[in-house]
């Protein structure tokens, strides 16, 4: 029997998804081996676990977690060696039940050391961990700061100094942080255990000091090894630094599930959940409901619908500013308020036609009052973007299109329940603004394999930027034939193309992960359960909204 049109599509979709996914996997596989298998085998030598297998070994068999930064270095420092994961795996999950991020140096990445992006990855878990009121466990293992690059990563605000200007706001606020030095901890890198709430530390393995044996000789003359200078013993019996000194990399990680054990219950948020249903269509489903090209609509309802609990939507004003969904759902229990792009071709009550994906005033409007409910009733927020910006042309700016979006921004910037992000497909402009981009503090923001995240899309750019470059060609008297022309629209592209592929957001970490859609209500559901830690929202205020 015949597939109909339909049929097609949707096949024609998934097999497109599904190649993406599996790219994705590709990429990920060869970025767990870290530093590559020699190196492995090297850490297995010493008597050490790799980053990874710490992690495995430390969370709770069995439960669910979420990798931020896998991507992060990702096609970056290849004039070094690269630096896959950006030196450092970062996982959120539960030890002991209970729920935390883990930090961990991976060692067979140049020894651990720090690049930008790897001070930069490590600021991410510590706003995480500072943003939810999250414990942090840091598993140190690192060379210290990579000196070729020393002045990206030293001297600034947002710069290695950071991490210990966070470790002491984070003790303040009671978040609990715990230290576990498992191989080298040197320079600034050392006020991390000391400054942390508990520290240990592997005997033989692991060494804490400000300056290494060499540096010492070179300083001041004295003759010393490292291990006596800055070993286990030395930091446990002599100075007092460590708190515990363990065998190996095994006891040292049941002993911190131990420490976790202890720790006492805390106020949640109380944002309501009852018991979880899964969505009455399948999953698989949004494989085939995205399509292909991304300039076709699709039945965006159908796809959310996918993620929700019972695939049950309510509302808010369906048929005002129809070019954002506005709804209440669950997701795995919780409830949650859900703001996406429709990206269906619709009407207004005027019989205008509007363009999905596009953000008119109604729908801002619309979007603006919906997120001051959700802030009122205390419901987290979902952000589905699919978005090419905010409508333009005379009529819009007439209808005053700039106050209505600012409107939205003004509800997102100041809204204080827990916000999370879904890049599914273009976010453009400052659709990804008012659609809660990364700029706007969500707790977690996370892209499908299908985004494109970018001033404009790479057709609109590339002809922009053909225009100019023809333009100072011509300035200098070249003559430009179609052919050239030609040769340099697609060169133009080609670059653009890569800057708005969501590896080229995730190597930068302007996204925390790029995931497989059907992960989606994992990655809300982990996330709320996180920003419950949160016991007492602040007051929601808006300031000087125009109407």
């Amino acid at each position: 029997m015949a597939l109909s049109e339909k049929e097609l599509a949707f096949n024609s979709n998934e097999d497109h998804m599904k190649l993406k996914i599996s790219a994705l996997e590709r990429e990920l596989g060869k970025i767990y081996l870290g530093g590559g298998k020699k190196k492995i085998d090297k850490l297995h030598e010493a008597g050490k676990m790799t980053a990874r297998e710490r992690i495995d070994f430390l969370l709770d068999p069995g439960t669910e977690r979420i990798e931020i930064g896998a991507l992060a270095g990702y096609g970056m420092y290849e004039e070094h060696g690269g630096c896959p994961a950006g030196g450092v795996v970062i996982v959120i999950g539960y030890v002991s039940k209970r729920q935390c991020i883990v930090v961990a140096n991976d060692a067979t990445v140049k020894a651990g050391a720090w690049f930008p992006i790897t001070g930069k990855k490590n600021l991410r878990a510590q706003e995480i961990a500072m943003e939810n009121k999250l414990p942090i466990i840091y598993l140190v293992d690192s060379a210290g700061v990579f000196l070729p690059l020393q002045d990206e990563i030293f001297p600034d605000k947002e710069h290695f100094g950071r991490i210990f200007r966070n470790n002491a706001i984070m003790s303040s606020e009671g978040i609990v942080q715990i230290s576990a030095v498992m191989g080298s901890c040197v320079a600034g890198g050392a006020y991390l255990p000391i400054m942390s709430d508990e520290s240990l530390i592997v005997n033989k393995t692991g060494t804490i000091f400000l300056a290494g044996s060499y540096l010492v000789k070179a300083a001041i003359g004295e003759e010393i090894d490292n291990e006596f200078l800055g070993g286990a013993t030395t930091q446990t019996e002599l100075s007092g630094i460590c708190d515990y000194k363990v065998e190996n990399d095994e006891t040292c990680l049941t002993t911190i599930q131990d420490l976790m054990s202890r720790i006492g219950k805390v106020e949640t948020a109380g944002f309501d959940r009852i018991e979880s249903s899964s969505p009455k269509s399948k999953a698989e489903d949004i494989y085939g409901i995205f399509p292909a090209e991304r300039s076709k609509p699709y039945a965006t309802r159908e796809l959310l619908k996918t993620l929700v609990d019972d695939s049950i939507l309510t509302e808010y004003k369906a048929n005002y500013g129809k070019t954002i969904i506005c709804a209440y759902a669950r997701i795995d229990g919780w409830s949650v308020g859900i703001v996406a792009n429709n990206r269906e071709i619709v009407k207004n009550a005027k019989g205008e036609m509007q363009f999905g994906g596009v953000i008119y005033s109604d729908s801002a409007d619309k979007a603006a009052r919906f997120i001051m409910v959700c802030n009122q009733k205390q419901i987290p927020l979902v952000f589905l973007q699919d978005v090419t910006g905010f409508m333009v042309g005379s009529k819009s700016e007439q209808g005053g299109i700039i106050k209505d979006g600012a409107k939205m921004v003004n509800a997102v910037s100041n809204s204080v329940v827990p916000k999370f992000t879904i890049i599914i497909g273009n976010s453009y402009g400052a659709g990804n603004y008012a659609m809660c981009g990364k700029a706007y503090d969500p707790r977690l923001i996370v892209a499908w394999p299908t985004a494109e995240i970018a001033v404009m899309s790479g057709a609109a750019a590339a002809k922009t930027l053909l225009q100019i470059e023809v333009a100072n060609l011509k300035a200098r008297g070249e003559i430009i034939s179609p052919e050239r022309e030609k040769e340099l629209l697609e060169k133009i592209k080609r670059n653009y193309d890569e800057q708005i592929s969501p590896y080229y957001a995730a190597s930068r970490l302007w996204i925390d992960a790029i995931i497989d859609p059907k992960e989606t209500r994992k990655i809300i559901s982990l996330g709320i359960d996180m920003a419950s830690h949160e016991a007492e929202l602040a007051p929601y205020k808006v300031g000087v909204i125009q109407t």
